[in-house]
């Protein structure tokens, strides 16, 4: 057996350090070789940290939120052949890997490990715990489930098998010494796996889980408490009949040619606030609020808010006033498949001077918009619904939607955002007359 030490590597061009901001792993698990054990954050680009070997995990570097520089080590492994770690280099590192004393984590060690973690475990059967008998029956075939935190007694194989099953061992009962879990006693609950969750029943929960604020998360708490701090916001509400613009937006979809992409209502909106914001530049601004300067912007450059699956980003569509309808739908597309896939670059997720927010299907049927701090203004859609409009005869049925726009007050006037949302209505309802220069 020998040990292998696995350093932070080069995760992009000039970057000397990044924020370890999830762990896959902890202090005694199996990997298997390309598993992931970690991963780190740099300049909003998320990046993974595989295993380059099979081995038992034995010491981890660094904590959640912690700063790693490039070629520190942050995982030392256990593996079967001769490893890359000499003969007395891991010792200031071996006592983290064993720190665990008490009797429940000695319990998690190898075979070679149990005498020490014997003494206590053996006297379970003989002390049955009170809520044993509850169990009636069938908790003699199976064992009662072990308590919340307490590691049971298993050889590494089988404890890497019960990971690669998604079973929890605590609910497996042992026939070993000490009750350790056999290969026997594992096949045998897979066999009976069913019954096991009838005899568990519903059982109450308890435990506080604290999850620290780190990466990306972090970074979005930050700025969001920089906006709401700074900025008083008031936000103006308004329903826009769609109807035509969804015909229209079918119609073009189904004649369009094989170089031009599918059209969703975001171009449009986005073609839309260009010709809303040539009548009111001040819209198109950000407010350095400790300067007391407005910095009005001739290029509109609109940010899309967009969810990922590590959180919010912002990816931002440069000049949307030089792209038509197509090429604004092509480069939404890019850039929301780039913000997904953590390939979107400093420069793509930056130097928006109006943001648009939508949430889709899911959009609801008004939101509050937090303005994109220092940008003045923020566009929120929300979700398209069928409803009645009374067309002053009956009752018509209308492909309704929303609009929740959020404004930096301090800069523009009530009156000023009701203008600018009512000039996209009228652009949005007439579809038309945003292909009008």
């Amino acid at each position: 057996m020998g040990e292998y030490v696995i350093k932070l590597p080069d995760v992009g061009e000039g970057v000397a350090e990044a924020e370890l901001v999830e762990w896959h792993v902890k202090i005694g698990d199996l990997v298997r070789e390309d598993a992931v054990l970690a991963a780190v954050m740099t300049d909003k680009a998320t990046v993974e940290i595989p295993s380059p070997v099979d081995g038992e995990i034995l010491w981890l570097g660094a904590e959640i939120g912690d700063t790693v520089a490039i070629g520190s080590p942050i995982v030392r492994l256990k593996i079967a052949g001769e490893g890359n770690v000499k003969a007395g280099s891991g010792a200031k590192a071996a006592p983290k890997a064993e720190a665990p004393a008490d009797p429940v984590e000695a319990k998690s060690q190898p075979v070679s490990d149990a005498p020490k973690a014997a003494p206590k475990p053996a006297q379970v059967p003989a002390q049955p715990s009170v809520a044993a008998p509850k169990a009636g029956r069938l908790a003699s075939v199976i064992g009662a489930p072990r308590a919340e935190g307490e590691k049971p007694l298993a050889s590494p194989a089988v404890r890497l098998r019960a990971k690669e099953a998604g079973i929890d061992l605590r609910q497996v009962a042992g026939s070993g010494p000490a009750g350790r879990i056999s290969h026997e006693d594992f096949e045998a609950f897979l066999a009976r796996g069913p019954q096991l969750a009838r005899a568990t029943g519903l059982a109450r929960k308890e435990g506080v889980e604290d999850i620290k604020v780190v990466g990306l998360r972090r970074k979005i708490a930050e700025k969001m408490a920089l906006a709401k701090s700074h900025i008083p916001h008031i936000t103006y509400v308004e329903e826009v009949d769609v109807t035509a613009l969804e015909e229209l937006r079918a119609a073009l979809n189904k004649e369009k040619r094989q170089d031009r992409p599918k059209l969703t209502l975001l171009p449009f909106l986005m073609r839309a606030m260009v010709k809303a914001i040539a009548d009111q530049p001040n819209l198109n601004a950000l407010f350095d609020d400790e300067a007391g300067v407005i910095h009005q912007h001739a290029g509109i450059h609109v940010g899309i808010a967009a969810q990922t699956p590590t959180g919010l980003v912002v990816p931002v569509v440069k000049h949307a006033e030089a792209r038509d309808l197509w090429e604004s739908a092509a480069e939404i597309n890019r850039l929301a498949d780039a913000a997904k896939s953590g390939t979107a670059t400093r420069d793509e997720l930056s130097g928006s001077t109006i943001t648009i927010t939508s949430l889709g299907a899911m959009g609801g049927v008004a939101t509050t918009p937090v303005i994109n701090y220092p940008e003045v203004a923020i566009v929120g859609v929300n979700k398209i619904m069928v409803r009645p409009v009374w067309d002053g005869k009956q009752f018509i049925p209308r492909k309704m939607m929303n609009l929740s726009s959020s404004f930096d007050h301090r800069v523009i006037d009530g009156w000023d955002a009701a203008v600018f949302v009512q000039r996209i209505k009228t652009l949005l309802e007439t579809p038309a007359l945003i292909f009008v220069d």
